[in-house]
């Protein structure tokens, strides 16, 4: 609330203005002098409108002054984003730094309008945004990412105080086109595992047979340890992900989500695969002797330490071409397993489940176009069993 100060005729208004990004509080100052005829108590009335009015323009934040978008970004970071966010996400607001500085950072923050949000946002759409490719501007995906991190920084403003508003809540990006992720069929995955098992290197057939039967994320294919293997109940549980970012290299981190940790079983061969790559692993320990550094992983590099997350990639390019197969990167795997477990006639919480996914409406989501295929084919199995004749109109 706003108070005042009498100076001879004339009064000294003050209001909060909420804080400076040193968190000392900004109290703007305004005077308001009586009008010569008022009685006491019109003046008493006036000085209380005037405390108001000038309480209320004060409200959101006066900081015009004091702190510029790109200045409150950095403490932003510094007190929130490298305290409470993982590597792979604050990588990725580092990488949105560059271009919203260059539009907002000169800014004061309580004067960033939506209107100027939303122009930049526009903006990464337009084509010559793109330095690899210049005819086209950033995926609605990436655009997103960047309106995340503007929101991200004015959130934190509320959040302390120094704001009463974030206009990135008013700003619209682009559709989100949900295109049909493309994987083998049954006879393609067959014909794939056939010359997998018997051309290529234990460790991708460990690792593409985990892939195609678990559904696991490439992080979490990266992150499994020997001792995440349970050989006589055939489960595996996924206790950790491998990262990598050029800031921190290849770390350990925790799954992506809560239900990211889960424990599936799995067919026994794949245990059998998995024994003689342990076997394969303490072979070379023991040729390499004090050179070997134990991670304790199913995919390490020569001298056994965590391998980078993207290692089996141009591998697969290299095999499928090879072998006639099409290239649809390794992510195809997941998508694969997902796609044969609804051909099962999987419940949709079953598939969430087996893929970690947080919620049902993700799998809902990604997966609609394999649910309503699956959904028709029940249909006409149905319409099949339960035939009817419809007599003709006379």
């Amino acid at each position: 609330m706003a108070t005042a100060t009498k100076r001879g005729k004339s009064y000294r208004i003050r209001a909060s203005s909420g804080y400076t990004v040193d968190g000392k509080q900004v109290q703007p100052s305004t005077t308001w002098t009586p009008d010569p005829g008022m009685t006491p108590k019109q003046e008493q009335r006036e000085l209380t409108r005037q405390m108001v009015l000038w309480d209320e323009k004060c409200a959101g934040g006066a900081l015009g002054s004091h702190t510029k978008f790109q200045a409150f970004a950095q403490q932003w970071f510094s007190e929130y984003v490298e305290v409470y966010l993982g590597p792979r996400t604050i990588e990725n607001y580092h990488q949105c730094e560059a271009r919203v500085y260059k539009a907002l950072g000169h800014l004061y923050l309580d004067k960033i309008t939506a209107r100027q949000i939303q122009t930049f946002i526009n903006s990464l759409g337009e084509p010559g945004v793109n330095q690899r490719d210049q005819s086209k501007g950033l995926s609605p995906k990436t655009i997103k990412n960047y309106l995340g991190f503007i929101s991200g920084v004015f959130s934190y403003a509320v959040k302390m105080g120094m704001l009463k508003d974030n206009p990135c809540s008013r700003i619209t990006t682009p559709a989100m086109r949900q295109q049909e992720k493309k994987c083998y069929d049954v006879e393609q995955t067959q014909a794939f595992l056939n010359v997998l098992m018997e051309e290529a290197p234990l460790r991708y057939q460990v690792f593409f047979a985990l892939a195609i039967f678990g559904g696991y994320r490439r992080e979490e294919l990266c992150g499994f340890e020997f001792s995440d293997f349970d050989f006589e109940a055939c489960t595996a549980t996924v206790n950790r992900v491998s990262l990598y970012t050029p800031a921190n290299g290849i770390f350990t981190s925790h799954p992506k989500t809560e239900k990211s940790h889960r424990i599936l079983k799995l067919p026994a061969f794949i245990f059998d695969l998995v024994k003689h790559l342990r076997a394969e692993q303490a072979e070379k320990r023991l040729l390499l002797g004090d050179q070997w550094h134990e991670s304790g992983r199913l995919f390490t590099k020569q001298d056994g330490s965590p391998v980078q997350p993207h290692f089996a990639y141009q591998w697969l390019q290299r095999f499928c071409a090879t072998h006639g197969f099409p290239f649809y990167g390794i992510h195809q795997f997941r998508h694969l397993n997902a796609t044969l477990l609804i051909n099962n006639h999987e419940d949709i919480k079953t598939v969430s489940a087996a893929l970690g996914h947080s919620q049902t409406s993700t799998t809902l989501n990604i997966y609609a176009h394999a649910l309503a295929a699956a959904q028709a084919r029940a249909s006409q199995a149905l319409a099949d069993a339960l035939p009817v004749t419809i007599k003709k109109a006379r």
